[in-house]
């Protein structure tokens, strides 16, 4: 039996999975996203111990410098060195992949534009499948959590093996290699040895759109410093899967710098990755229109917090 699509829920025809949401939704959620430091975060991702510095928000007018346009090719990796933060004295060093040098870096030569296509084709099927009323939806595969109205679910258990007319393996394989590329730039580019870097949660693929923020899940535009928020970051990358001014408008990416803040224009194929402690304290603008669709693809020095590449059930 096919699975519907959220655009067709309120038919009369709805299917038995679709109904089977419709009972379970409100206490059978994606384990993952419960309790405080649940993936929720994701979206609302805000830190307020850092003093008061910290609690303001960028405008437009307010960006001092744009690191890497949309219509530029960035063919070697740009990079753009920072201090690095004297958190890591207080944190574990793993030698081989704790940062020694920190900072930001762009390049437009590690994932396709056709890839970046099939990947945004694969979020708009699972998403299709529900999503956030507010304006911020994401769908994990390795743990299955979607956003559902205002809550997750978890797709695999609801779905089981009839998730496989939403995904196909060639889905995930695309998925696999991408996720490996931007890992081994990642390691070139910090001087890493890419064996003792471990894939963590989260890694989400995001949708955002100008659509009113309902709950707080919604609201992913706060500062936020990934180390602190999510403890197990050690490297953040962001591969974007539209394109700035074309398809959306708003939602750049910005370092907020004490010296002033500077943006990312995303572009379909775009990897933009950065060490996460607090030399890259950073937000997104809210989207003003369209539709804003990205992976965050995060990665830890801890191999106790280390998952493994997705695959279908």
């Amino acid at each position: 039996m096919p699975i519907q699509r959220r655009a067709n829920a309120k038919s009369t025809d709805n299917n038995g999975i679709e109904k089977k949401i419709k009972r379970g939704n409100a206490h059978r959620q994606a384990s993952f996203w419960k309790g405080p430091r649940s993936f929720l975060l994701v979206l609302i991702a805000f830190v307020a111990c850092g003093g008061a510095g910290w609690l303001y928000f960028s405008f437009d007018s307010d960006i001092t410098e744009t690191l890497v346009r949309q219509g530029e090719v960035v063919q070697q990796p740009r990079v753009f060195k920072v201090q690095c933060s004297e958190d890591y004295d207080s944190y574990k060093r793993y030698p081989g992949c704790t940062p020694q040098t920190c900072g930001r870096a762009v390049t437009d030569n590690v994932v396709t534009r056709e890839e970046a296509g099939g990947l945004r084709r694969l979020a708009d099927r699972g998403m299709a499948l529900a999503g956030s009323d507010g304006g911020a939806s994401i769908l994990d595969l390795h743990s299955g959590a979607l956003s559902m109205g205002k809550q997750f679910v978890n797709i695999y258990r609801y779905f089981g093996e009839q998730i496989k007319e939403v995904f196909s393996e060639e889905d995930f394989q695309l998925y696999r290699a991408v996720r490996a590329r931007i890992q081994g730039v990642i390691a070139e580019t910090f001087g890493l040895d890419p064996a003792r870097m471990y894939l963590t949660k989260p890694t989400f693929f995001s949708r955002i759109n100008s659509t009113e923020a309902k709950t707080t899940h919604d609201e992913y535009w706060h500062p936020h410093i990934d180390k602190v928020t999510y403890g197990s970051f050690d490297y953040t990358s962001l591969l974007y899967l539209s394109d700035y001014g074309s398809d959306f408008g708003g939602g750049r990416f910005i370092f907020m710098d004490t010296d002033g803040n500077r943006t990312v224009e995303p572009r379909a194929g775009r990897v933009s990755f950065f060490s996460s402690g607090s030399e890259n304290l950073h937000r997104v603008e809210k989207v003003r229109w369209g539709t804003r669709f990205a992976i965050t693809v995060s990665f830890t020095c801890d191999p106790a917090h280390a998952i493994t590449d997705p695959a279908l059930p």
